[in-house]
């Protein structure tokens, strides 16, 4: 009989080899997971392969982390129990486990993918809950797709054989004082290592990573799957609320009261304009005096002097929101007209669904695209969801040529980065379509040295900083007014979100949500205040109204260049819906509604209105039913695109 060597090692050396086992069986898992998939996956060149195995790997060690923490805390604790026989065999029982149930999982999204598309998520639970014969479907798959099945199961007897060639050595103490020292001082280095792997990484400007970070690593976004694993995607979605797909409507009623497929009128000639969208940090539309000619009794000024006067030869309108509270709702309703509803989509179990966003729709069309953000490239997960909104390049603080210009917290000053902002712009070729988002105007709400006293203080710390960018924005575009693609370029300028409110009127549900939202083209007819809502996710659908798009597309919200079509905004805080129509607030709860508020004449909120216009109230309510039902209904079952073959 042949034997097999035991090799001993120190218990931190045995632990680190331990972890290395599962992290080279997760990438055995990516290589099975394409390989069994690879009809799903056309034309991934192995450069590409590569660079997805490498990715994969942040994604690997965070899950493995998670999956193996009671493992390592069991084998980190400075006390000489752990190298005990029958402790040791606990021990690897935990592991071959909590190891076994991941590959497991791996192995169970080799078949499961085939039919939603994605990674499993951690709603995968309510797809069976009502499935009365789930055993048997389990043990007809594990028949069925038997490949899947025996690969799974030799990665768990290679899991096996190779944590068995290792044995733990407990050492000889030559100074039994100073090993509990450094046993003890292991504790939070393993710990570091531990947050570190986690989360993704160590900077504070960068969000611990999730499903959406994926994108970073693939040239197509269907590939996001290739990157991920089956238990990170399930643990970073666990505690995610899952949507419910709801059935208020028939399809026929349902398409009257909200359609999201648009269906462009064909005859007109395409407009390759340049786009250029310009994303504010926390610009509430309170801090913008012309905006809000009637507060403080028609004296109050503002802080935007030069937005003020964009807005003079520019198109908006008497309400303009936000479709969110947070910087990661912002891209999604901007740039690709999906909105976040209860969860924030970027880090829902919906991240990696196929959309269509506004560059990836013009790049058909030829265009050339870039998104620009002065924080460390991943801040936020921006360049992640750039990728999956189809932009070309991600300019971040790792492509900006001066980091003297870092302002030591959040990314380059609004002032140096609007300028390379600009210089990048002109070497582009058109038609472009840009963004960029600046991040000034956040905590700790300071502006550069040079500038300190220069901007109007105000009762809230980021009224100096507001200023500050708006000077920005003046000097940005002083420059580019002199360059030559400047007049065939539609420029639209928004906020992410409010910050701290001023005035009472805006600390409410109204309020609290009031963003600018502006059209501008040199020239053009885009002038005036139109009588109507606007919301973030109308800047997809508006843009390519104005350019003439030809072709279908999803969107979820409106063009606010058709009049035909009512007016309406929603948004939601929790687990509370608002719907912003006919001058009036809806806001429910679990369906039901709450409230329900005239903005326009009670501008506090402080009269409830619900039962007294029933017929008001029940369109508000058949209108935010619909939008749910829809929106829902087309992120759970992977809808958001026009597919050809439907």
């Amino acid at each position: 009989m042949i034997k097999h060597r035991i090799f001993s090692a120190d218990i931190f050396v045995a632990l680190a080899y331990r972890i290395l086992i599962i992290m080279v069986l997760f990438t055995l898992c990516r290589i099975g997971f394409f390989v069994f998939n690879y009809k799903m996956f056309p034309d991934v060149p192995f450069d590409q392969l590569l660079t997805i195995l490498k990715g994969g790997l942040v994604f690997d060690i965070s899950a493995v982390v998670y999956i193996n923490s009671l493992f390592i805390i069991l084998l980190i604790i400075p006390f000489d129990i752990r190298y005990n026989e029958l402790y040791q065999k606990i021990v690897k029982i935990i592991y071959f486990i909590t190891n076994g149930l991941a590959l497991a999982m791996n192995g169970m999204d080799f078949v499961y993918y085939r039919f939603i598309g994605k990674r499993a998520t951690g709603d995968v639970f309510k797809t069976f809950e009502h499935e009365t014969n789930i055993v048997k479907l389990f043990f007809r798959f594990l028949f069925d797709y038997w490949p899947a099945t025996l690969f799974t199961l030799l990665l768990c007897f290679l899991m096996v054989y190779l944590y068995n060639r290792v044995s733990t050595r407990k050492p000889v103490f030559r100074n039994r004082p100073l090993y509990y020292v450094l046993n003890v001082l292991m504790i939070p280095v393993v710990l570091a290592l531990f947050i570190g792997a986690a989360r993704g990484g160590y900077k504070h400007s960068t969000r611990p990573i999730t499903i959406s970070n994926a994108a970073r690593y693939v040239e197509t976004p269907r590939n996001v799957a290739i990157v991920l694993n089956t238990p990170f995607s399930f643990f970073r979605t666990f505690d995610k609320k899952a949507l419910v797909k709801y059935r208020f409507f028939d399809d026929e009623k349902l398409q009257k009261l909200y359609n999201t497929h648009y269906v462009p009128a064909k005859g007109k000639e395409f407009i390759k304009d340049n786009v250029v969208i310009i994303i504010l940090e926390s610009f509430a539309r309170e801090y913008v005096g012309s905006l809000n000619r009637n507060l403080e009794g028609g004296k109050y000024e503002g802080y935007t002097p030069f937005l003020d006067s964009l807005l003079s030869v520019s198109l908006t309108f008497d309400v303009s929101l936000a479709n969110g509270r947070k910087s990661i709702d912002a891209m999604p309703s901007i740039l690709a007209s999906v909105p976040s509803l209860e969860t924030p989509y970027t880090i829902s179990h919906y991240a990696n669904n196929e959309i269509n966003g506004l560059p990836g729709l013009l790049k058909k069309k030829g265009y050339y695209t870039a998104f620009f953000h002065g924080a460390p490239n991943g801040s936020m997960g921006f360049d992640s969801f750039s990728k999956m909104a189809g932009f070309d390049d991600y300019f971040g603080l790792n492509e900006y040529p001066d980091k003297a210009d870092f302002d030591g917290v959040w990314g380059v000053w609004d002032e140096p980065f609007f300028h390379f902002f600009a210089s990048k712009l002109n070497s582009f070729k058109q038609p472009f379509m840009a963004s960029v988002f600046s991040v000034s105007s956040h905590h700790p709400f300071e502006v550069p040295v040079k500038y300190k006293g220069k901007f109007k203080k105000g009762p809230a710390p980021i009224c100096e900083v507001v200023g500050y960018t708006d000077l920005s924005l003046r000097e940005l575009f002083e420059e580019i007014s002199k360059m030559p693609w400047y007049a065939n370029t539609l420029f639209v300028i928004t906020a992410d979100h409010t910050n701290e409110s001023i005035h009472k009127e805006f600390q409410n549900n109204f309020g609290a949500y009031c963003v600018p939202i502006l059209f501008y083209q040199p020239g053009s007819n885009l002038k005036g205040v139109k009588n109507r809502i606007a919301q973030q996710i109308d800047i997809m659908p508006t843009v390519l109204n104005y350019l003439n798009y030809d072709e279908e597309y999803i969107a979820f919200g409106n063009n606010l260049l058709d009049d035909s079509q009512e007016s309406f905004a929603f948004n939601t805080n929790g687990s509370n819906f608002h719907l912003y129509m006919k001058d009036h607030l809806l806001e429910t709860i679990d369906n039901k509604t709450a409230g329900l508020f005239d903005y326009k004449d009670d501008t506090e909120l402080i009269n409830n209105l619900t039962g007294k216009d029933q017929s008001l109230q029940q369109q508000m309510e058949e209108k935010l039913k619909a939008i749910i039902q829809t929106y829902n209904s087309r992120l759970i079952d992977n809808n958001m695109v026009v597919r050809k073959d439907k």
